[in-house]
């Protein structure tokens, strides 16, 4: 009886959520057939008499792009480098804002501040305030310390964008770190530090081993978010030197707004969309077997 009262109620919300589940399935699947449709066409803005079907011409042409692999390889850099940088300290400062300390309040609402910031002015502010070499922060504490000023775009493209991005982002994996922490039972803490336990070891065999569950899904997360980083490269180095910062959503906006090339942009968008799913499904793979344990 207990089982048909759920079969009966279940019947009974589907009329209530079939409209909002069907209009995410537009949402979702339009885009999508519409990317894969326009991937196997010839589709050029600037010659609108070259039509019909392309085959896999589109994505013959994308694969043996000599740039192809570099710009696979720095996006995977860029998103590894971001994610091993923003756990790590988010990690460190979780553990030091969950012992407590005069103006811990104020030091969480800066910690925390930069999420809040549009990647687009988070750029501009690296750009024009920190690290340009004339006028930048950067360039006026070196040259007041003897040393040679740094053109941070010029000589470390990819390092700087890697450090305005992890600026960007490790606030999202401080609160959820920070979140974690604090539901770890204050007993275990006083029983580890009656058996001798020093700060150091209470930190990698207590609180890094209770928040694994949490850095699984941030790893997850960060991920499906970090592999399309745009606003970042457009506004600071516009994906060179040459394509020294050229990651694919950049390689999907050069040809689809700067080569008009809609065909060529749609397939760089499916092989992005499988580059995702694979890693997202490795990730989830990864943090299931996690939550298992």
């Amino acid at each position: 009886m207990q089982r048909d009262g759920h079969s009966a109620a279940r019947v009974r919300t589907i009329p209530l959520i079939a409209p909002s589940v069907g209009a995410l399935l537009v949402w979702m699947i339009v885009p999508l057939a519409m990317t894969l449709w326009f991937s196997f066409r010839r589709y050029n803005l600037l010659n609108p008499m070259l039509t019909g079907f392309a085959g896999i011409n589109n994505y013959r042409f994308l694969l043996r792009d000599p740039a192809l692999p570099s710009i696979l390889v720095i996006t995977v850099v860029l998103v590894l480098a971001v994610m091993v940088l923003t756990i790590s300290l988010g990690v460190v400062l979780a553990a030091i804002f969950n012992t407590g300390f005069p103006g811990q309040g104020i030091a969480r609402v800066l910690m925390i501040s930069p999420f809040f910031v549009m990647p687009t002015v988070s750029a501009l502010i690296w750009k024009n305030l920190l690290m340009h070499p004339v006028n930048g922060l950067f360039a006026g504490v070196l040259r007041s310390l003897g040393f040679p000023v740094i053109d941070w775009f010029s000589s470390f493209p990819l390092i700087s964008i890697i450090i305005i991005v992890t600026w960007e982002w490790l606030p999202f994996a401080f609160l959820i770190l920070l979140t974690a922490l604090q539901s770890l039972d204050e007993e275990q803490l006083e029983a580890a530090r009656l058996d001798g336990a020093g700060t150091i070891a209470v930190f990698f065999f207590i609180q890094v081993p209770h928040m694994a569950r949490a850095i699984s899904v941030l790893v997850m997360m960060e991920t499906i978010f970090l592999l399309s980083i745009f606003a970042e490269i457009y506004v600071t180095t516009a994906g060179g030197p040459g394509i020294a910062t050229t990651n694919l959503p950049f390689l999907i906006y050069q040809r689809a707004l700067l080569a008009f090339n809609i065909g060529g942009a749609s397939a760089a968008g499916v092989i992005a969309i499988i580059l995702a799913n694979v890693l997202a499904a490795l990730l989830i793979r990864t943090v299931a077997r996690r939550l298992d344990v």
